[in-house]
């Protein structure tokens, strides 16, 4: 029989699609097209209204193009709503998703409280060979209750999985000749290793002098946790990639106040300025939100006047939405829907003139890129720098799955066109 996964979401929903895949390749099924599967898996983000709708669309296209397959859903959607499955066959609750074959010739909701649940398992000796950059989940859970996320309650309390374990997959991805894994958690500064104690600071500093692939990058990081010691580590390692993401969510301090974020404009100003300071060439990224409820012009004026004044990589951009059981979900939605568009729409504006100022300062400098194996049009491969500049150089199959040295040139209808360094391939074979 055929299973087909359709991912939606963060990169740790990612991580437990391959989780999923590689169950059922153990228990004989194989990975098939949609308009062929014998049953279609959906793990679902629920973090917006928008994940919700886009769900609700592939259950109804997936319905139309292959109307005898079963549908499930899982993931974070089915975990805190799994009563909208949308007409789905079967929905599936965070901890019974990993073990999905046990459950496909039931129908009905599968959902339990997530209280206690440990870690699941890793499966590495089925994780895939032919990806030059993989995610490794090694956290999960929240309990910061920010008064927008509903992540809490759909993932659960922190748990981590242990340094030994960590350290084991490093060596594997390794040796199978994967170049980049992007450590990847619901709250990585929550991470704790639960024999050790130890931290996200003391597991970087661990996979430092392990086996690992030659790059590993931080997918997102809680501000609070990039004191001056966290900042030295990532400075100083000859492995962690120069890209720090942050979860900002706004530039107003009495905005960020009734989202129940622990930090003032003030301190992100300050380790803007370290991370620029301490680490050269540092790209950084924000998450940031608008239309929070209460959120007037003023305040989306003193958050794009803060925004433009950092020195800062990109923004990604969000309207907010409202989840049942948030703290924000009860006080009322009071930004029309055409302000909150409104107000997105300047701060991407914004966001592609950040990109655009960052990305010209490495021109005519040379820096190394993983070179991917798809070709973009004109006959380009992409490749990412370790401060996350995507790069497109003429495609050459010798380079694919490699760490490539390249001298950036112009920046052409927003692509960043780089030239290889002759002689500066290194494939780490």
């Amino acid at each position: 029989m055929k299973f087909y996964i359709h991912t939606t979401g963060c990169k740790a929903n990612q991580w437990d699609s391959y989780l999923i895949a590689n169950r059922l390749k153990e228990k004989g099924f194989t990975p098939g097209p949609l308009p062929r599967a014998d049953f279609i898996i959906i793990n679902a983000c629920t973090l917006t209204e928008g994940a919700e709708r886009d769900l609700r669309r592939f259950v109804n296209s997936a319905r139309n193009v292959n109307m005898n397959a079963r549908v499930i859903v899982t993931g974070c959607h089915a975990q805190v709503y799994p009563d909208k499955a949308f007409g789905a066959d079967l929905v599936l609750g965070q901890e019974e998703k990993f073990h999905v074959d046990e459950y496909l010739t039931q129908k009905g909701s599968f959902v339990k409280k997530l209280l206690g649940i440990a870690m699941e398992s890793s499966f590495i000796n089925g994780l895939p060979t032919d990806r030059t950059r993989i995610f490794l989940k090694i956290q999960d859970g929240c309990d910061r209750f920010c008064s927008y996320c509903i992540v809490p309650f759909a993932r659960g309390k922190p748990r981590s999985r242990t340094s030994d374990e960590i350290v084991e997959v490093m060596k594997t991805f390794s040796e199978r000749g994967i170049k980049e894994v992007v450590l990847t958690g619901i709250e990585l500064s929550a991470y704790k290793d639960p024999l050790t104690g130890t931290d996200f600071k003391g597991l970087l500093q661990t996979l430092e002098q392990e086996e690992t692939p030659p790059r590993i990058r931080i997918s997102s990081i809680d501000p609070i946790y990039l004191d001056d010691e966290c900042i030295q580590i990532v400075a100083s390692s000859k492995k962690i990639t120069r890209s720090i993401h942050i979860p900002l969510q706004s530039g107003s301090n009495a905005i960020l106040n009734k989202m129940g974020r622990p930090y003032t404009k003030g301190f992100i100003s300050d380790l803007v300025r370290k991370l620029n300071n301490t680490i050269q060439g540092v790209g950084i990224g924000m998450d940031v939100m608008v239309g929070f409820p209460t959120e007037d012009e003023s305040h989306f004026e003193e958050t794009y006047r803060f925004l433009d004044d950092l020195d800062i990589y990109y923004l990604h951009v969000f309207p907010f939405s409202a989840r049942k059981g948030t703290k924000a979900a009860r006080m009322g939605d009071d930004v029309r829907v055409s302000v909150k568009k409104e107000r997105a729409g300047l701060l991407r504006r914004l966001d592609a003139m950040k990109r655009k100022g960052f990305c010209e300062r490495f021109t005519g400098k040379e820096l190394c890129i993983l070179a991917e194996g798809k070709i973009y049009r004109n006959n380009y491969m992409r490749g990412y720098t370790d401060n996350y500049i995507p790069v497109h150089i003429p495609y050459e199959k010798s380079l694919e799955n490699n760490l490539v040295n390249v001298t950036i040139g112009e920046i052409r209808n927003n692509l960043v066109i780089g030239e290889p360094v002759a002689g500066q391939v290194f494939s780490f074979v």
